[in-house]
């Protein structure tokens, strides 16, 4: 895997890059992306060769001193939805990330971790729409546009079937994934 492999990736997954930045060998690019429900997703791919890639998202402003639901929150969801991960950032933002090896990266793998950030940011809008306020949550786009993630969602739509249910609520009762959900996974195919 190298930063030219993933470049070769994101054409043949139909992406192209807004920024793309090289520095100290880890190469990063960011995507400007939709899902069905929220919108301008700032999405950053990051390459460190031979360590893996990295799908960064800054899920939502800073949260503030007072904002400890918000941290259960964060970590009931990294809990009950499988294969990303919520934290903060250096700024205290909430950022939502996937993670894959070197050894499991591919362009499928890639796709799917992409779609599934889009798909988990839908998920969740209603829940985490409080946090998102100003600078996190953008109006839907005008009549005619299409979302700019719409066939990443669909071309992954099998293996993003625990997310395009109805909206979380994430009680005890209401599990994203499981067993089933990790047998589907299809890491490594392209």
């Amino acid at each position: 895997m190298s930063a030219a492999s993933v470049d070769a990736w994101l054409a043949e997954l139909g992406l192209s890059a807004a920024v793309r930045v090289e520095r100290e060998g880890v190469t990063a690019w960011d995507l400007l992306l939709d899902g069905r429900r929220r919108f301008d997703l700032r999405i950053t791919v990051i390459c460190g060769p031979g360590i893996g890639l990295i799908v960064w998202v800054p899920f939502a402003p800073p949260v503030q001193d007072d904002a400890r639901r918000t941290y259960q929150q964060l970590l009931r969801w990294n809990d009950e939805l499988p294969f990303v991960k919520f934290g903060l950032d250096a700024e205290l933002r909430p950022v939502l990330a996937v993670e894959m090896p070197a050894e499991a990266a591919d362009v499928w793998t890639l796709g799917l971790a992409i779609a599934r950030v889009l798909a988990v940011c839908d998920y969740i809008l209603d829940t985490a729409a409080p946090w998102l306020g100003p600078g996190g949550l953008t109006a839907p786009p005008g009549p005619g546009r299409a979302s700019r993630g719409e066939s990443l969602l669909r071309r992954y739509a099998a293996e993003l079937a625990e997310l395009v249910g109805g909206p979380a609520t994430l009680g005890a009762d209401d599990r994203a994934g499981g067993p089933e959900v990790i047998g589907n996974e299809r890491a490594g195919e392209s």
